[in-house]
């Protein structure tokens, strides 16, 4: 396998800017001109990164094998370790001088969404009518209250004389 490129915690930070956009070097905004000389480059770490996230995804299998393997499609039950493994890569990275997400990082999650979450699919519930006598009964109910509510009005209106 090929070395991987280092990355910047920002893309379009100063090196970028400084590197296709000559008049910048000009200074920017009030800054003087040897301000893109003086930006620090922070590396990311890659191989210090990859060492480390395995470990985030060893205490995440730990904290799953406290959840039942048939609720591991339910969210509710396993949130909270969720949200600590995705703190521990974030926060590995970061130490890594890495920015978060990245592509090795995206790589392992994905990794680990594939060993727990496989079984997972978003399968949609069939509806099925319900029988023709409960539909039947559903449908009449609501017309024969409208009929009657209507029915009531007109009486009370031609009426109006006696109720007031």
């Amino acid at each position: 396998m090929g070395t991987t490129p280092s990355y910047t915690r920002s893309e379009f930070g100063p090196k970028f800017l400084c590197a296709h956009f000559p008049h910048l070097q000009n200074g920017i905004n009030n800054n003087p001109k040897w301000w893109c000389a003086r930006q620090p480059v922070i590396v990311c770490n890659e191989s210090l990164m990859l060492e480390k996230l395995p470990r985030c995804g060893k205490s995440f299998e730990e904290m799953m094998k406290k959840v039942d393997s048939k609720k591991w499609c339910n969210l509710t039950e396993f949130i909270k370790y969720y949200d600590n493994f995705s703190l521990c890569t974030e926060r590995e990275a970061s130490a890594a001088k890495c920015f978060w997400p990245n592509r090795l990082a995206q790589g392992f999650i994905t990794g680990i969404h594939k060993q727990f979450f496989s079984n997972c699919t978003s399968e949609k519930d069939h509806w099925e009518d319900p029988p023709d006598e409960i539909l039947i009964t559903l449908i009449f109910i609501p017309v024969l209250l409208m009929a009657a509510m209507i029915s009531i009005v007109v009486w009370c209106s031609k009426r109006s004389d006696i109720l007031v």
